[in-house]
């Protein structure tokens, strides 16, 4: 590697960045004569050339930061306007050969232009020849580094890798292009770019974030998917932002044309399957023979909202389960491919969170190829403004991607960088970033007006010549094309786009499931519909119990030694599972391995999962004598079951969630769950929880069945460690306040179907064990929101017997009053209705107190959806007494403002809803573990004095 390092400092035209540390630089590369000849092959280390290297290389090795930085891809020319460097820093270092008279900078002169010297085997440029004259070796590399292409791979600590791109750029005569593959890139440019112009045309006011400026993607990605289908890729799934959407769609995934441009009528009416979303978010699925390679291709693009790049790693979840269910364990069959714009790849953290899972074992997708469409501007934002690194690609630097920057106004250059990129993918399964220099011709959108702010820039762009233009012209002058044949091209595609138009004026009505874009064939039937609206009991037989709870006491592989305290927490659970009793971790463990015995795949991700935030779970265990010998139990379970993926992630919440998301759609028979390791951290992933989660099947019609285990409970451990802020999921719900429903047989079912998620905090392990059940044996999947809790993890009283867990038992929504008051309803004063662990409390408090006859508690496990029916019945069973909602969160969070005028609609506004609980406040909670016991004290008070609501109006 020191001799490559060499050969690039000393040839600083040649573009690449000296590498690092290597002592071994003497025994390499300073061996044999030295003397200088003009007319013999000679070593290029020779006379005044290796006194400089050396010192050069003495100097380096003191200080690294002493030896200039040199880039080739610095002096390229990238930016198809002319006008703006593709970076930053618009210095040239003085030690870039750009002319003849900086020869003296390395103690050359122009006589020695003519000298021949022999190659180092570490480079390609000779190709079948061994020595090359100075002006020829500069020739070469310019022709490689500083044209239309600029490479950036020098900080890649691998040099088989770096190896492997220089001879892909370097080997002379590597970019040539058969004339079929030429008039091929025509026909592709002229698609992507008579297809704005037909829109453009069509629908001049309407906003549509057209591909002007940047047509070349559509060919760039239709070459990087040929070249993955060639080398075995059978499954693409893809991510972007709304620029080029619509072009994407027609020309790479083939939507139908009809199916978008009816998209711009005004007078489409909307189907009844959801809310919609406009057409440049939306995503399509297909199936469809690659004309390239004659093989079979299925396309996905994923709908995303407006947050840019937020759509990352839901891509790359959606990929990874696609990978899993294959067995595609390296990612030869199924890839990503994710696209960005400059200032959202620089600017947007969810990249580097993206970026981070790509190399984790639980994660890898096995390479993505990335493609960034760089019109140099953000909005109205110019580069210099909107990022503090030189390029908006550097962030890929982290993870050892190499980055191609190309100028997008040469299409065979960006062809050849894609099929390269593609190459790499499959070859090193590592990420890699195609960086397409391009312009944006119109504003951010087709109504904007960007000479307000980029004056200069908008003068040269409305000068631009088209690249599909500039690339006609050259065919046709080299005679690859006539001009009838490029006129009978575009005359054809345009008759397309004519036809389709004319058929899209019959469709009247938009159906969003035509652009599913994560269809789960056999599972709904062919209207989309569920099979059924019934939900079969959640319970499972006694022996099934006892099997999981014998395995969880153990540890089922031989010789492995684990910590005394670990063998204690066993020893417990074996004593528990011999009483037909569970705790919230045994009853967690027996749904989840009810469901591998039925072949349904769980998977549970997220910060120290593994353990459990809690030390609780234990699903892991650690030989402590042999190093990363690990054995996961639940995986041994039976011979013939599921696989159970149980893993710690990075600390990321907002790429984590987004990538487990990503995984539940790619098919309904997975249970993927996501922990936060406090609820109150699950506001950094805000954006996929309201984007995604909470309205996606809404706007997209895609269902999902992922489950957020979000630990809650106000324990005095201050604002960040107490609140998952149920408050945020109960006012994102859509089931209405006012409407009350008709209680039919089916209602549960068919109130669930209808919501947008499901919202529960369970107040015993048997109902969280039920409610895990309840998530895959649904007919149909929703998002389901837990309250899990922390200190129930371990209280005495929140244990649960097998009798509440065996066949024919169920999920309660609400778990009423079963013990004196119920049996004596007329004597009851109150009734506390309340969720969670608060339960406890007021248990312990009205027990204190002698009042379990006069006062009636009763939980709400299921908030949201409302469960109607049963609250009603409730509220029947105690018609004199008073009406309590008791909450331990404070009054502006938790969930009176959501259960308050619900359950009016139930009394029809004849009885008051009394609140109790801790008073409005900014922080979610006190970190003052005195203050956090006076409110208690509190409320709990306020709770049991039947005359404290006497005399009050509500």
């Amino acid at each position: 590697m020191s001799h490559l390092k060499l050969f690039a400092a000393t040839l600083k035209w040649h573009g690449i960045k000296l590498l690092e540390k290597h002592d071994i630089a003497r025994k390499v590369f300073f061996h044999g004569q030295r003397y200088v000849s003009s007319g013999i092959s000679e070593p290029f280390l020779s006379g005044s050339n290796f006194s400089y290297v050396e010192e050069m290389y003495y100097a380096w090795l003191e200080n690294p930061k002493s030896v200039h930085k040199i880039r080739g891809h610095h002096v390229a020319q990238l930016d198809p306007l002319g006008i703006l460097d593709a970076d930053l820093d618009s210095f040239v270092p003085s030690d870039l050969i750009t002319t003849i008279d900086k020869l003296g900078f390395y103690g050359l002169h122009e006589s020695d232009l003519d000298k021949v010297f022999q190659l180092p085997t570490t480079t390609f440029i000779g190709g079948s020849e061994t020595s090359l004259s100075l002006r020829e070796i500069i020739k070469r590399l310019e022709n490689t580094y500083c044209q239309h292409i600029g490479l950036e791979f020098m900080f890649i600590n691998d040099v088989e890798q770096c190896q492997w791109i220089r001879q892909k750029f370097e080997t002379p005569g590597v970019m040539k292009f058969t004339n079929e593959e030429k008039r091929t890139l025509l026909a592709r440019l002229v698609r992507s770019m008579r297809f704005e112009d037909f829109l453009a045309r069509k629908w001049s006011s309407e906003k549509r974030f057209g591909l002007e400026g940047c047509e070349v993607m559509i060919p760039a990605l239709k070459t990087i998917i040929d070249k993955s289908s060639e080398m075995g890729i059978e499954y693409v799934i893809m991510g972007m932002p709304h620029r080029g959407r619509l072009n994407v769609l027609a020309n790479v995934i083939r939507k139908e044309l009809e199916q978008i441009f009816c998209q711009f009528d005004p007078k489409l009416e909307a189907a009844d399957e959801g809310s919609g979303d406009v057409k440049y978010h939306l995503g399509m699925y297909h199936e469809r023979i690659n004309r390239a390679t004659n093989k079979k291709i299925t396309l996905s693009l994923m709908a995303n909202p407006s947050h840019l790049e937020a759509v990352d790693p839901v891509v790359q979840g959606k990929t990874k389960a696609e990978q899993f269910y294959r067995g595609d364990m390296a990612g030869k069959k199924v890839m990503s491919i994710l696209l960005h714009g400059d200032a959202a790849f620089a600017g947007q953290g969810v990249v580097y969170e993206t970026f981070h899972l790509s190399d984790l074992p639980s994660y890898t997708t096995n390479g993505t190829i990335h493609v960034v469409v760089n019109n140099q501007i953000g909005f109205t934002t110019d580069p210099r403004m909107a990022r503090s690194s030189p390029y908006p690609t550097d962030v890929a630097r982290v993870v050892n991607a190499p980055i191609f920057h190309v100028n997008a106004d040469d299409p065979e250059a960006v062809m050849y960088v894609c099929s390269v990129a593609a190459e790499w993918r499959n070859t090193f399964n590592k990420d890699v970033v195609v960086d397409l220099v391009c312009y944006r011709r119109r504003g951010h959108n087709e109504m904007d007006e960007p000479m307000f702010t980029q004056p200069l820039m908008y003068k040269q762009i409305h000068k631009q010549v088209p690249v599909l233009k500039k690339y006609a012209d050259k065919l046709i002058a080299d005679g690859t094309v006539t001009l009838q044949e490029f006129e009978e091209e575009i005359a054809k595609y345009d008759r397309i786009c004519e036809e389709a138009y004319t058929r899209s004026k019959d469709n009247k009505i938009l159906h969003i499931k035509h652009w599913l874009d994560s269809p789960w064939p056999g599972f709904f039937n062919v209207d989309g519909e569920p099979k059924s609206m019934s939900c079969p009991p959640t319970g499972i037989s006694e022996d099934l119990l006892t099997h999981i709870g014998n395995v969880a006491s153990s540890v089922p592989v031989k010789d492995f030694k684990i910590h005394a305290g670990l063998s204690r927490i066993l020893r417990a659970r074996l004593e528990m599972t011999k009483n037909r009793v569970v705790d919230w971790a045994l009853a967690e463990y027996m749904a989840f391995g009810s469901f591998l015995k039925e072949g349904i795949h769980v998977r549970l991700s997220g910060q120290d999962v593994e353990r459990g935030t809690f030390s609780h779970r234990h699903h892991v265990l650690h030989d402590q004598e042999v190093d990363k010998r690990t054995c996961v139990p639940m995986n041994h379970l039976w011979e013939q079951q599921a696989p159970y993926t149980v893993c710690n992630s990075s600390l990321s919440e907002y790429g984590v969630l987004g990538f487990e998301l990503g995984f539940a759609m790619a098919s309904p028979n997975a249970l993927v769950c996501w922990e936060a390791q406090f609820g109150d951290f699950h506001n950094t992933a805000q954006c996929i929880i309201d984007q995604f989660i909470s309205s996606g099947q809404a706007k997209w019609v895609r269902h999902n069945g992922i489950v957020l285990l979000l630990p809650h409970g106000m324990e005095g451990m201050g604002p960040e460690h107490s609140s998952a802020r149920p408050e945020r999921f109960l006012q994102m719900s859509n089931d209405d306040s006012d409407a009350y429903p008709e209680f039919t047989e089916q209602f549960e079912v068919s109130q669930l179907y209808e919501c947008n998620w499901i919202v529960v905090n369970c107040s015993t392990p048997a109902n969280y064990f039920h409610v895990l059940r309840r998530q895959i044996l649904l007919p149909f999947r929703k998002p389901l929101i837990i309250l899990t809790p922390k200190s129930l993890l371990r209280h005495p009283e929140a244990k649960s017997s097998f009798d509440e867990m065996v066949s024919g038992t169920t999920f309660q929504r609400v778990i009423p009053e079963n013990g004196l008051a119920a049996h004596t309803p007329h004597e009851v004063r109150r009734v506390i209705f309340c969720t969670g662990k608060v339960y406890y409390d007021l248990v312990k408090e009205r027990k204190s107190q002698d009042l379990e006859k006069q006062v009636a508690i009763t939980r709400l496990e299921q908030i949201s959806p409302f469960p109607f029916d049963l609250l009603k019945e409730e509220l029947e069973k105690y018609p004199g007494a008073d009406l309590v909602w008791c909450q331990e969160e404070h009054k502006n969070s938790g969930y009176y403002d959501y259960v308050k005028p619900r359950f009016r609609t139930i009394v029809n506004h004849t009885r008051p809803i009394w609140y109790v609980g801790r008073e409005p406040a900014a922080a979610a909670a006190t970190g003052n573990k005195n203050t956090h016991l006076v409110s208690l004290r509190r409320f709990l008070d306020t709770a049991f004095n039947l005359e404290a609501f006497e005399g009050k109006t509500f």
